[in-house]
């Protein structure tokens, strides 16, 4: 992949492998990686902490800096950014309309058990269903790969970066 079709953000409800897989992928691609929960104002990360989602309006800020990254990085970038309904990656794209998505999917109960399991986060697991039931898939018209986080890791990269090759390839 060359240039801009390097704009990568790894999608997904909380707990679904985001940063993991975002990490090694950016890696593997060989451009930076980056966390928008980062981008949270305090303000948000607060609210979520205390078990309350997060409202539109509590977001539009945050994803224009999502996509204000995306558009200031010159040799490509992985972000992890949730991104679960279509208008948020539209938002995304009004900044950096080259971004493709790696929807990371996987079952409620494979993510409540990494959610329960972790413990330096601050998203608590008790907002995974509001996320679930948030996230709408990629349409047919959006750039992007499904990924199936049951997979080891480097299995998940793997497979993303092949993708991503034969997406690039189109373009």
């Amino acid at each position: 992949m060359t240039g801009r079709a390097r704009l990568v953000c790894v999608m997904g409800v909380s707990a679904a492998g985001k940063s993991t897989v975002g990490a090694a992928l950016a890696q593997a691609l060989q451009v930076p990686f980056a966390d928008a929960d980062d981008l949270h104002p305090q303000a948000n990360r607060t609210k979520m902490a205390s078990g309350t989602p997060l409202t539109d309006d509590d977001r539009w800020p945050w994803l224009d800096a999502v996509g204000a990254c995306f558009a200031a990085s010159g040799d490509g970038l992985v972000m992890a950014c949730s991104a679960l309904r279509r208008v948020y990656r539209d938002r995304i794209r009004a900044h950096a309309p080259e971004v493709v998505f790696v929807h990371l999917d996987g079952t409620r109960e494979l993510f409540a058990a990494r959610a329960t399991a972790r413990t330096d986060h601050f998203m608590p697991a008790s907002l995974l269903t509001s996320q679930l039931d948030t996230l709408e898939r990629l349409d047919p018209d959006e750039v992007g790969v499904v990924a199936d986080v049951a997979a080891p890791v480097d299995e998940i990269v793997a497979r993303v970066a092949a993708a991503l090759a034969v997406l690039s390839a189109g373009r």
